[in-house]
């Protein structure tokens, strides 16, 4: 199995604000809204660089939907960033009418998601963001990695036509992804090569499924593992080439089990090509408070419970 090594951990939100700062570098239509969290949003250095291209909206993240919605109007990029939950589940409808029905070129950009948000507790940690924005037709769905796959994904975006929702955390993670890896939206990256098992994560957890795979290779068991960071389009083709090879799959994702990834994948498996596979993820319950370690811990998203669902799935093939 390759190893993947990291000499650092950063925040993926921290990759956020350097891929805004080079996006705006890039492109004088690139706008940036916020609704009152810039430090935690990391758009400071966007600020500094782009003052008269900053909207501070303060606490009203529905006008913050529909100011972004006419800005595009305008010719204009419009960045939005606030935490997942506020960025989503309390603005629903604005994105819905305002953007996604009306194919509004507006990057919805999301901190602080999933479980990993930490001691703040359940009512922040929203778990079923992906879910909620996949549903919406035109909707592109991202959830990168680490902090270089985060900042290579605002980037991509600025060129990206239509509305889209950007997925990162709150938590310093392995920093491990190539600094000039290219990053295309809706296609999957192959990390290991493999002929006993697909391995599909997203997010937090790919650091944890190539910390699966070495494990599993200990164990005589050769997984294949697949980075997927857009949802929505799903890598079809990918997923089909590899599941077609190793006749079953785990998905693992900081989410949901409903609505998430992991659904998509089988969606399309359904269709295509039935094959056994089971879930990494959160078991259709909420959060509470706790440390981002404790709580992956306690909801089962780490390389051990990988490897468990690993087993578990080889043996109904």
């Amino acid at each position: 199995m390759k190893k993947y090594t990291y000499t650092e951990s950063k925040d993926t939100r921290s990759g956020f604000g350097a891929g805004l700062l080079e996006a705006g570098q890039q492109n004088e239509n690139v706008v940036a809204l916020c609704a009152d969290l810039i430090g935690s949003l990391k758009m400071n250095d966007f600020i500094k660089a782009f003052p008269e291209r900053f909207f501070q909206i303060g606490i009203a993240e529905a006008n913050m939907m529909g100011i972004a919605a006419g800005l595009t109007i305008g010719g204009k990029i419009p960045f939005t960033g606030t935490f997942a939950n506020f960025s989503t589940g309390r603005v629903y409808d604005q994105i819905r009418q305002s953007i996604a029905y009306s194919d509004k070129n507006v990057k919805i950009c999301a901190s602080h998601a999933g479980l990993t948000l930490g001691e703040d507790g359940a009512t922040h940690q929203i778990l079923e963001d992906i879910g909620l924005m996949k549903m919406l037709p035109g909707m592109t769905v991202i959830n990168p990695c680490d902090f270089n796959q985060t900042k290579a994904a605002t980037i991509a975006l600025v060129d990206h036509e239509g509305p889209a929702y950007l997925r990162f955390g709150r938590p310093v993670v392995p920093n491990f992804t190539p600094a000039d890896q290219k990053f295309e939206i809706g296609k999957a990256i192959m990390l290991n090569e493999g002929t006993d098992v697909t391995i599909i994560a997203t997010g937090h957890l790919v650091w944890e499924a190539i910390q699966a795979g070495e494990e599993l290779e200990k164990l005589g068991i050769n997984a294949e593992i697949i980075n997927i960071h857009t949802i929505k389009p799903l890598d079809e083709e990918a997923i089909l080439k590899s599941v077609t090879k190793t006749g079953c799959v785990v998905t693992a994702e900081e989410h949901n089990r409903l609505g998430g990834l992991g659904d998509s994948v089988a969606q399309f498996l359904a269709k295509k090509l039935p094959t056994p596979q089971e879930y990494v993820a959160v078991d259709d319950s909420f959060g509470e408070s706790g440390t981002p370690a404790q709580l992956m811990e306690k909801y089962g998203l780490n390389a051990a419970n990988i490897v468990n669902a690993v087993r578990k799935v080889i043996t109904r093939k």
